[in-house]
């Protein structure tokens, strides 16, 4: 059989090409060797947005879109909604009755989180009991199927960890070793910066969305970071000190292009709008196809809502044979 892998993401609307290059890339391979639960995570988006919902069921199917666009298939993978799956919420009442306040308290993600909620929102900020528990219901997620593993970037390695520990406290206060110590899976994906040579993101205003057009990528590639040092097109540049550009060659073209790139650069041959002009037709030839499918779900959203409604209750079926046994291994009525 098959083992397990859990991930999701919020939704966050429209993805970029971060999410893809460090995140559903991955997840497009994984699909092939493992048994895949992707998943929007909705209800966590409430515990830092609970008063701005307005555009929640909009942002949550632009994700699936962008999830279908780049390669995710609802034939290999079981693709849902967090809070179309009941389940979770009962099994995080569980594990937060067995969860010590100290565990929460020093959980690297719910520090994060709240460290960002404050910058934006100002020190007096308060932390909401569902953030407090986000700890908890990430690890209901996980534990929900059993996961053997969970595909994360070294940086996030620290955040299952309490997953772990909740897992083997549970098998030993009823007495059997039924949820297993999920493993992280690290990716060794592309990370992809900003425009401006910072982390990509939508609330920087330095992305670009897999969704956008060709037209606005290349306007989007011509603000990037290139070699500040370089003042006129045929100075001979400095191709690992351009701040952004070049990197992206080094993500979207093959070996000798790249070479090519950085010969012509150094040598003063080709300036830095010329550079990213091309670099512009380089990503946008890598995206087309994928574009093409998101145009295609665009199109054809019955599709889509048919796959979220299929995947949600594939997943439900595992939720409930996992549930079944929590509740006995409890003691419920």
């Amino acid at each position: 059989m098959k083992q397990t892998i859990v991930s999701g993401m919020r939704p966050t609307g429209r993805l970029h090409l971060g999410h893809y290059l460090g995140v559903i890339q991955n997840w497009v391979k994984l699909q092939n060797d493992y048994d895949c639960y992707f998943f929007v995570a909705d209800w966590h988006a409430l515990t830092t947005k609970y008063d701005k919902t307005e555009d929640l069921r909009q942002n949550t199917l632009d994700v699936i879109i962008d999830w279908l666009a780049c390669g995710l298939d609802p034939e290999k993978s079981v693709i849902y909604v967090q809070s179309l799956i009941p389940e979770i919420a009962e099994l995080n009442i569980y594990l937060g009755m067995i969860t010590p306040q100290n565990w929460v308290e020093r959980d690297p993600c719910l520090k994060d989180m709240a460290k960002i909620l404050k910058t934006k929102e100002g020190q007096g900020s308060q932390i909401n009991y569902g953030l407090m528990g986000y700890p908890v219901l990430m690890s209901a997620d996980i534990m929900m199927f059993n996961a053997d593993y969970i595909p994360v970037g070294i940086d996030q390695v620290a955040h299952i960890e309490i997953t772990r520990d909740i897992a083997r406290r549970f098998n030993n206060l009823y007495g059997e070793d039924f949820f297993k110590e999920s493993k992280p899976l690290l990716n060794d994906c592309s990370l992809l910066c900003g425009l401006d040579g910072n982390k990509m993101g939508k609330s920087f205003n330095n992305d670009i969305k897999i969704s956008d057009t060709e037209e606005e990528t290349a306007k989007k590639i011509m603000t990037a970071i290139t070699d500040r040092s370089r003042i006129r097109k045929d100075d001979p540049g400095h191709p690992d000190e351009c701040e952004v550009a070049f990197k992206y060659w080094k993500i979207f073209a093959d070996s000798d292009e790249v070479q090519t790139v950085r010969e012509e650069c150094e040598k003063g041959l080709r300036g830095c709008a010329q550079c990213k002009r091309m670099l512009a037709e380089k990503i946008n030839s890598k995206l087309a196809p994928i574009r093409q499918r998101r145009k295609y779900y665009e199109e054809h959203i019955d599709e889509v809502h048919d796959i979220i409604t299929k995947g949600s209750a594939k997943a439900r079926e595992k939720a409930g044979e996992v549930l079944t046994k929590v509740r006995s291994l409890v003691k419920m009525y």
